[in-house]
């Protein structure tokens, strides 16, 4: 076992993690004042699962993710949590049950790594409570856990793109939600620190059974990494299931309108999508 995931596994067996929360949409339309991006929208987040929204610009995937997130309130139908409207719950309620690492996530100017990461307590506050020891604990499995803690006394301005993505991971963490949501996580980052993060959102799904919900622009990220994938376009899903189970180039033609031939990932036997590109003539 790694290092990394003997630490995933140190914050699982504490024991600090709220009860696995539910989460599904039921009949909802999503709009921008009188701009609709979706209607009537039937979603459910599968428990213990790493999903994946996928689609083209503009179909609507970050919008449902806020809509999941309590930030976007529909015109109409429901976003359930536990069963309950969300929008009836206290945001410090929801907090304890769900995480959120948003688009481009901009940190106050001067704040410490430690600081930030700290910051993902408030759910566990109380008027007058003095910092506790299972706070601090909180904080620093969640550094641990994501890989930060040598740079707690950093300014998180100091750090890389893809530390600070790590810094956000972990303040989420610390929250101690069972439910983590993730808004586009691997823009701006290269290659190799996509593919660390992904790992490390992997392995908080299976080795310390969060449930995640991610919308990614990369295809292959999705079939590689994703137990569920939810496949939208102009508001409307197409598809919902594994992989393996629904991605074929019919489809990937149907939703993004690129011509592809599907291999399996030698690495990870999920589809592996190739672009066909134009053909040239002889």
């Amino acid at each position: 076992m790694t290092q990394q995931s003997s630490q995933l596994s140190a914050v699982n067996t504490a024991e600090t993690h709220t009860a696995k929360a539910a989460l599904s949409t039921k009949s909802v339309t999503l709009a921008y004042e009188d701009n609709v991006i979706a209607k009537d929208l039937t979603v459910d987040i599968p428990q213990g699962k790493f999903t994946v929204i996928v689609g083209p610009n503009g179909c609507g995937k970050s919008t449902l993710l806020r809509s999941l997130s309590r930030l976007l309130v529909p015109q109409s139908g429901e976003i359930l949590l536990n069963g309950e409207n969300i929008h009836h719950q206290s945001t410090r309620e929801v907090a304890k049950k769900l995480g959120l690492l948003p688009q481009s996530a901009i940190a106050p100017d001067g704040i410490k790594v430690i600081d930030l990461v700290s910051r993902g307590r408030f759910p566990h506050q109380k008027w007058f409570q003095p910092w506790s020891e299972a706070d601090q604990q909180a904080v620093e499995l969640a550094m641990q856990a994501t890989g930060v803690i040598d740079f707690a006394e950093f300014n998180v301005d100091q750090l890389s793109g893809g530390q600070r993505q790590r810094v956000w991971v972990a303040m989420a963490l610390a929250q101690e939600t069972s439910l983590l949501l993730l808004d586009e996580p691997t823009t701006y980052l290269d290659i190799a620190h996509q593919i660390e993060l992904m790992d490390l959102f992997q392995d908080l799904n299976q080795i310390q059974g969060h449930t995640l919900v991610a919308v990614l622009h990369d295809l292959n990220h999705a079939c590689r990494y994703a137990d569920h994938l939810i496949m939208i376009k102009a508001g409307e899903i197409i598809a919902t299931g594994s992989p393996n189970e629904i991605v074929t180039e019919a489809l990937i033609e149907q939703v993004f309108g690129l011509s592809c031939l599907i291999l399996s990932d030698p690495i990870s036997n999920t589809p592996l999508i190739i672009p066909r590109g134009r053909k040239t003539a002889n």
